[in-house]
Formats: structure tokens, C-alpha cells, sequence
């Protein structure tokens, strides 16, 4: 950056995030934007934990230590060489919008319906404590014969909320 007489500094040109997603980078950041740039040094801080944690089991018993040893180095190379690898694949694939994958949980399930009219209920369902689901009609436990017990989870509720607090026995004069 420049200085000019009045001892202002004058921007520089704009730069794009390494990583190509979109915001503009900074060199403070390793001319990375804030989340790319968080998202390093939190995986490079995963690294060091997962360095430290094996020295401290090294450290902790001699058995196996030089096996244990290698393991730790192949994980923090592991983690460097994913971290590097992601830079890289993100600066190719710069024109090429992420795809956008469809659960496959959601697709094999079938539209929620009602456990006593079969009726398609959708977002509006309402779960009960017998741990079906039911429309409007049949949410209410005596529509549904519901075969959850409400009085014993009453009495349960009630004897853990409160306790029995016997007091101790004075003697008599």
C-alpha cells in the first residue's frame, strides 16, 4: 500500500477468494475470505489436537509407541494434505456451481398420515405419546385409544418433582 502526503494509505485492487467462492479475500487471511479462512484454521486446529492427543497417549505408556507414532504422523498428514487438496479442487472447479444432493431418507419415506383415518396429515400432524401421528380430529388421546398410560407418567412426574422429605425423629423429654 501506498502512503500520499497526507499520510493516508490508498486501498489496493480487490482481491477474490482462493478458494472461489464468491467474497474477496484478504492477505491477512492468506487472501482468503473470513468462512474459508475460519474453515482452514479450524481443521489445521483439529490436526494439532489430534497431534497432541496421541503424543499424550505416547507419552501416557511405552507400549507400542513407535506404532502409535506413525499413526499420529499419517492423520496430520492426512489432515494437511485434505486441507490443500480442498484449496486446490475449489480454484479448478471456480465456474462450476456445487451440486446439490437430494436425501435419500426423505424420498423413501411416504406422506405422513394419520394413525386412525389414514387421512394425509403433511406438516400439520401432530405427534402423540404413543409415538404415532394423527390429523387434527384424532390428536387427542381419547379419540385415538391411545394406549400410553397418562395416569402412571403423572404419578411418575409427580414423585420426581417431589420427594419425600421425611423428618428426623426428636427425642422425647
Amino acid at each position: 500500500m501506498e502512503q500520499n502526503e497526507t499520510g493516508c494509505q490508498t486501498p489496493q485492487a480487490t482481491i477474490l477468494c482462493v478458494n472461489n467462492c464468491g467474497f474477496f479475500g484478504t492477505p491477512a487471511t492468506l487472501n482468503m475470505c473470513s468462512k474459508c479462512y475460519k474453515d482452514v484454521v479450524l481443521k489445521q486446529e483439529r490436526a494439532e489436537l489430534a497431534a497432541s492427543s496421541f503424543q499424550s497417549i505416547i507419552n501416557g505408556s511405552s507400549k507400542n509407541g513407535a506404532k502409535v507414532l506413525d499413526a499420529a504422523a499419517s492423520v496430520i498428514a492426512e489432515a494437511n494434505a485434505i486441507s490443500s487438496d480442498s484449496i486446490e479442487a475449489s480454484r479448478r472447479t471456480s465456474s462450476e456451481s456445487p451440486a446439490i444432493g437430494v436425501s435419500d431418507e426423505a424420498n423413501k419415506q411416504g406422506p405422513k398420515r394419520c394413525g386412525a383415518c389414514n387421512k394425509r396429515v403433511g406438516l400439520t400432524g401432530f405427534n402423540c405419546r404413543c409415538g404415532s401421528m394423527f390429523c387434527g380430529v384424532h390428536r387427542y388421546s381419547d379419540k385415538h385409544d391411545c394406549p400410553f398410560d397418562y395416569h402412571a407418567a403423572g404419578q411418575e412426574a409427580i414423585a420426581k418433582a417431589n420427594p419425600v422429605v421425611k423428618a428426623e425423629k426428636l427425642d422425647k423429654i
